[in-house]
């Protein structure tokens, strides 16, 4: 039987009262207990301060405008007493008893897993194109990735989610925990940076959530925008990694199969128009500096940072 070390979870809150309730309903029943919940929450102002207190969660109040990705992740981490820190996204529900027992297992049986992260199953609202989303980055087997595999699986190689992820922490505070300042994808980055220090990560599928999101076409776009954005300023994950244009390709064709198998011919024009945009968005993103600068928030889903990376120049 494994022996667990102490876990901290982690979980960023703004506004979630509509699924805390469920999430901590659901971390309540695992089969293995957690050691405390560290819930950092960006001044909410519909109650989830006070579900995140009923739920026994110690809440650390941040302004909203000082959240960011990485820091605020790495914030919490420090205080974290955990030897293993599992960080949750507030809208991602454990799908079964032993969802968490399951992603932390590989961490405890192998030295050299320094992480790992689960499998994101399609919420009960998802539509078709945000269902196949999920089974595409997550399917329904497991791997053990490391740098070596990077020829096999290119950018995929760092993919880690963390909506539902664990790390060891003396690793990850050996890798500087998540770097600040990113648009988004401090989970990429830091992952890219544990796989270089000669560690692997575990693709759990067996430890599942419920977790995905129906993106408009303008939100397909600003997403993919951000995308870029961060592959533009981390121009290093492309060059040890792989680019991200064939994983792109395959997931088009992926959906396209998907929506005729099933007959949803319907989607068809859609699904195109999607990839079209998130294209789009990508290639602007990746060049972003070229664009004018007041430019450049508008096409974001981050406006926040824009803001930040506006007054810091200022300054």
């Amino acid at each position: 039987m494994t022996a667990f070390p102490p876990i901290s979870v982690i979980v960023p809150t703004l506004n979630g009262a509509a699924t805390l309730g469920a999430f901590f309903a659901a971390l309540k029943v695992q089969s293995i207990a957690v050691l405390e919940v560290l819930a950092v929450d960006s001044s909410s102002s519909d109650g989830s301060v006070e579900i995140c207190r009923r739920f026994g969660a110690k809440v650390i109040p941040i302004s909203r405008d000082c959240f960011d990705h990485g820091g605020t992740r790495t914030m919490a981490a420090v205080q974290a007493r955990g030897d293993i820190l599992v960080f949750f996204t507030q809208d991602a529900i454990l799908a079964d008893r032993q969802s968490l027992e399951r992603l932390v297992t590989p961490l405890c049986d192998d030295d050299r897993v320094a992480c790992a992260y689960g499998r994101q199953l399609p919420a009960a609202d998802a539509d078709p194109i945000a269902a196949h989303l999920r089974l595409f980055n997550y399917p329904p087997q497991s791997q053990l990735r490391s740098l070596d595999d990077r020829q096999r699986y290119g950018l995929k190689t760092a993919f880690i989610s963390n909506s539902f992820a664990a790390y060891k922490k003396d690793i990850l505070a050996s890798c500087d925990f998540f770097k600040n300042g990113l648009i988004f994808g401090e989970d990429t980055c830091t992952l890219g940076r544990i796989l270089l220090a000669g560690y692997k990560v575990a693709y759990v599928a067996e430890a599942e959530v419920y977790h995905s999101h129906n993106y408009s076409l303008g939100e397909e776009f600003r997403r993919a925008f951000d995308i870029g954005v961060l592959h533009g300023r981390e121009e290093w994950l492309l060059a040890t990694y792989g680019r991200a244009e064939g994983v792109g390709r395959r997931y088009l064709f992926s959906l396209l199969s998907r929506m005729i198998e099933e007959g949803r011919y319907f989607l068809l024009v859609d699904c195109l128009l999607r990839s079209a945009l998130k294209f789009l968005g990508y290639k602007l993103g990746q060049n972003h500096r070229r664009l004018p600068r007041r430019i450049r928030p508008l096409l974001s889903m981050s406006r926040l940072w824009w803001q930040r990376q506006d007054d810091g120049q200022r300054r």
